[in-house]
C-alpha cells in the first residue's frame, strides 16, 4: 500500500506568497511563428513532442517545489493534449505594471513566469525552456482553466492570441466532480483543491507533418520524471488508443538504477549518495553489473542532460579517487604500481547523477539544454561521492572487492587491447597508410562527400564494387557473420579480422584512441541482403556500433541501405518495390493491363546486376537511406541487453511475446 501524503495545508499557506508580482517579463511572442525551429527544434513530429514535454514540465517544477502531487496527461482523439496537476494553481491576479493578469502575461509573453524570481521557484526545469508561451503561439487553440481560492478563472486562446481577457468562469469545490475544460476522464481528484488545467492543440500551419503525438515517446518521458521526482503520480491515458499508465516511484534514482540494470547480473546493491547545500542538491546511485558497457546517466532537475556537465565530471573524478585509495589502502595496489585510471572503473558501471539546484542560478552550455556548465558542482558532487564511497567501502568490504575485481579486470582488458590498437597503429593503419586489402576505396578525400558500404558477403560485395560511382563510394565487404561485441572486450574485438579491417576502414581508431577528425567517411552504410541472415549481420554490426563506436551513431553518421523487395516486369516496363504495400499499389495501378506481370522476389543483393543495384540502392538520386539514431539510450540499452547478451530467459520471453508480429523467410 502506498502512502499518498496530504499536503494541503502546506499548499493552501503558500499559495498567498506565489503572486503575480513575480511574474517578470523579458521580451515579446512575436519571434515565435516565424522562426519556430529555434524555440523547439524542429518542426515536425519531434517539436509537437517538445511542445508536450513543455506543458508538462511546468507542472513538475510545481512537484519540485513542493506543491503539486499528481499530473494527469490526456492525448484526446483530435491529437490535442491536456495536462493537469493539482499545484498551486497559475496566479491570475492583475500585475500593476503590465495592467493585465498573470495568466495572460504567462501564456502570451516570451520568457514570462515565476522561475526568474527565487521566491516562487527555488528548483526549476524551466528556465532555460520554451515554457507555455511558445506551446501556446504554436497551437491552433489553447485553454487554460486555474482553480485558485476556490474559484475556477479561464483564458482562450487562438494561436497565441487571447479571444477574451482572463474571467471567473465558478466557484470550485474540494472534491467537485464536475465535467470543466474537458478534464480526462481518468482524474478523480477527491482533495484537488486547486491547480492548472492546460488543454492545447498543435497547429497543423506549423507542424505540417502531422500533429499526432507518439504515446510511446511520451511515456517515456513521463517514466523518467517519475523516477526524477519521487513520490509523485504520473496518470497518463490515450483516448485514441484506450492506452493508459501510471507512474509512482519512492525510490527516486534508485529505482531508475535498478531499471537499468533489468536482466542484468549484479554485483551488489544500489549505492544511494545525497547531500545539501544552500544552492543544490545532488543525489547519485550506483551499481556495478557484470557487463562490459557502462551505462550512466545524468539529469539537471528533470533535465536530461545528454552532453554530461560538470556534475557528471565531479562523480568520474570521485569514482576513480576512491576506488583507487581503497586498492592502495587493502594493499591490492602498491605505492608506484600503475594506478587505475577512469576507463576501468566504468565496465559494467550503472549510474545516475541527479543535480536539483536554483533556477536562477542555472547554466547550460548552449542552446540544446544538455550540457550542464556550474563550475561550483563539479567540487560539490566529488566531495560528496568520494567521502560517501570512502564510508561505503569500508562498512561493505565485500561489495567492495567484488567492484575492485570488476575493475582490476576491466584494466587487464584494458593493456591488452591497447596492445592490440598499437600494433595497428604501428603498421600505419589509421592514417590509412595501410588499409585492408578487400576494402575498395573511394577517390575522394573528402569525407563529407564521402561513403562506405559495409556489405554482407564477397559476391555482393563485388557486385557493389561493379555498380558505384568510385569518385566517392567505398566498398567494404564482409565474410560472414561478425563477433557478437555486446559482452566482449576490446582485445578480443581487434582480434576479430572483419572488425578489425572495419575499424582500420574508418580511420578514427576506436576507444580511448578515437581521434573523431580522422574519421574518414561521414556516411557508413549498412547494406545486407532482405532475409533472416542479412538482418542478423545487420543485427550484429548496430550492436558493435552501439557498444563500441557510440560516436558515429551519435553524430549522424550511420545508415541502413534499404535494397527492392521485388522486382515488377511489365513487359519491358520494369518497376521496384520496397515493401509488400508498394507491391500491391504497383499491381492495382497496372490491374487493367491484358499482359501477367513477372514478379521478381530479391532475397539477396547478389540476385541484382551492377545496374541494378545503383539504380535501386546506391544511386543517391533514388535509393532509400534510413539513419540509425538513439532516440532513447536507455531502451536501446535494455534491448541489446536482452537480444544479444547471454541470458537466455529474457530473450526467450522476448520471442513468445512477439512471435506472432513476426515475418517468417521461409
Amino acid at each position: 500500500m502506498v502512502k499518498h501524503t496530504d499536503t494541503k495545508s502546506s499548499k493552501s499557506s503558500s499559495s498567498s506568497s506565489y503572486t503575480g508580482e513575480q511574474i517578470v517579463v523579458l521580451e515579446g511572442l512575436e519571434p515565435v511563428r516565424k522562426r519556430p525551429a529555434m524555440y523547439i527544434g524542429s518542426t515536425d513530429l519531434k517539436g509537437v513532442h517538445h511542445c508536450i514535454t513543455e506543458v508538462i514540465d511546468n507542472s513538475v517544477d510545481e512537484a519540485l517545489a513542493g506543491f503539486a502531487q499528481n499530473i494527469w496527461i490526456t492525448v484526446h482523439k483530435d491529437d490535442s493534449v491536456t495536462v493537469v496537476d493539482d499545484g498551486r494553481g497559475i496566479p491570475v491576479d492583475i500585475i500593476p505594471k503590465y495592467k493585465t493578469s498573470a495568466l495572460e502575461i504567462v501564456m502570451t509573453k516570451l520568457h514570462a513566469g515565476g522561475k526568474f524570481d527565487s521566491r516562487a521557484y527555488k528548483v526549476s526545469g524551466g528556465l532555460h525552456g520554451v515554457g507555455a508561451a511558445v506551446v501556446n503561439a504554436l497551437s491552433e487553440s489553447m485553454r487554460v482553466n486555474v482553480i485558485r481560492d476556490k474559484k475556477i478563472y479561464q483564458q482562450e486562446y487562438k494561436r497565441g492570441q487571447p479571444l477574451a481577457p482572463v474571467k471567473e468562469v465558478g466557484a470550485w469545490k474540494t472534491g467537485q466532480k464536475t465535467d470543466i475544460s474537458s478534464l480526462p476522464p481518468i482524474i478523480t481528484p477527491d482533495n484537488f483543491s486547486s491547480g492548472t488545467i492546460s488543454s492545447f492543440l498543435p497547429d497543423k500551419e506549423i507542424f505540417r507533418d502531422g500533429i499526432s503525438c507518439d504515446y510511446d515517446i511520451i511515456r517515456k518521458q513521463v517514466k523518467e520524471r517519475a523516477y526524477l521526482v519521487p513520490e509523485l503520480y504520473f496518470h497518463l491515458y490515450d483516448e485514441r488508443t484506450q492506452r493508459s499508465d501510471n507512474f509512482y516511484f519512492e525510490g527516486g534514482i534508485v529505482s531508475l538504477v535498478e531499471a537499468l540494470n533489468h536482466n542484468k547480473q549484479i554485483l551488489h546493491a544500489p549505492i544511494s549518495i545525497k547531500k545539501a547545500t544552500d544552492s543544490a542538491e545532488m543525489q547519485v546511485a550506483i551499481q556495478y553489473n557484470d557487463g562490459v558497457s557502462e551505462n550512466v546517466e545524468s539529469f539537471v532537475n528533470v533535465i536530461n542532460t545528454t552532453e554530461g556537465g560538470t556534475h557528471l565530471t565531479g562523480f568520474r573524478m570521485a569514482l576513480t579517487r576512491s576506488i583507487n585509495d581503497y586498492a592502495k589502502k587493502i594493499g591490492a595496489v602498491k605505492n608506484g604500481e600503475d594506478s587505475i585510471i577512469g576507463e576501468d572503473t566504468r565496465e559494467g558501471l550503472t549510474a545516475v547523477v541527479f543535480v536539483k539546484m536554483s533556477s536562477q542560478n542555472l547554466q547550460f552550455e548552449g542552446q540544446t539544454k544538455t550540457k550542464l556548465g556550474n563550475a561550483e558542482i563539479q567540487p560539490l558532487v566529488q566531495t560528496a561521492v568520494n567521502e560517501a564511497l570512502d564510508i561505503y567501502f569500508e562498512e561493505n568490504p565485500s561489495d567492495a572487492r567484488r567492484i575492485l575485481e570488476k575493475v582490476f579486470l576491466a584494466a587487464k582488458a584494458r593493456l591488452a587491447a591497447k596492445a592490440a590498437k598499437d600494433a595497428i597503429i604501428r603498421k600505419g593503419a589509421l592514417d590509412g597508410a595501410s588499409l585492408p586489402g578487400k576494402l575498395a576505396d573511394c577517390q575522394s578525400r573528402n569525407p563529407e562527400e564521402s561513403e562506405i558500404y559495409i556489405v554482407e558477403g564477397n559476391s555482393a560485395g563485388g557486385t557493389a564494387k561493379q555498380g558505384r560511382d568510385r569518385k566517392f563510394q567505398a566498398i567494404l565487404p564482409l565474410r560472414g557473420k561478425i563477433l557478437n561485441t555486446e559482452r566482449a572486450r576490446l582485445d578480443r574485438i581487434l582480434e576479430f579480422a572483419e572488425i578489425k579491417d572495419l575499424v582500420i576502414a574508418l580511420g578514427m581508431g576506436i576507444s580511448e584512441s578515437l581521434i573523431p577528425e580522422k574519421l574518414r567517411y561521414h556516411r557508413i552504410i549498412i547494406m545486407t541482403d532482405a532475409d533472416v541472415d542479412g538482418e542478423h549481420i545487420r543485427t550484429l554490426l548496430l550492436t558493435f556500433f552501439f557498444r563500441h563506436l557510440p560516436y558515429v551513431i551519435q553524430n549522424h553518421h550511420l545508415y541502413i541501405a534499404q535494397p527492392p523487395l521485388f522486382k515488377i516486369q511489365y513487359g519491358k516496363d520494369a518497376f521496384y518495390a520496397y515493401s509488400d504495400e508498394e507491391r500491391d499499389k504497383i499491381f492495382a495501378q497496372h490491374k487493367n493491363l491484358k499482359t501477367p506481370p513477372s514478379v521478381q522476389r530479391y532475397k539477396g543483393l547478389g540476385e541484382m546486376n551492377p545496374e541494378q543495384l545503383w539504380e535501386t540502392t546506391m544511386n543517391p538520386q533514388n535509393r532509400i537511406l534510413k539513419e540509425v539514431a538513439i532516440e532513447d539510450a536507455v531502451g536501446a540499452d535494455e534491448v541489446f541487453t536482452m537480444l544479444m547478451g547471454d541470458e537466455v530467459l529474457p530473450r526467450k520471453r522476448f520471442i513468445q511475446t512477439h512471435a506472432k508480429s513476426a515475418t517468417l523467410d521461409i
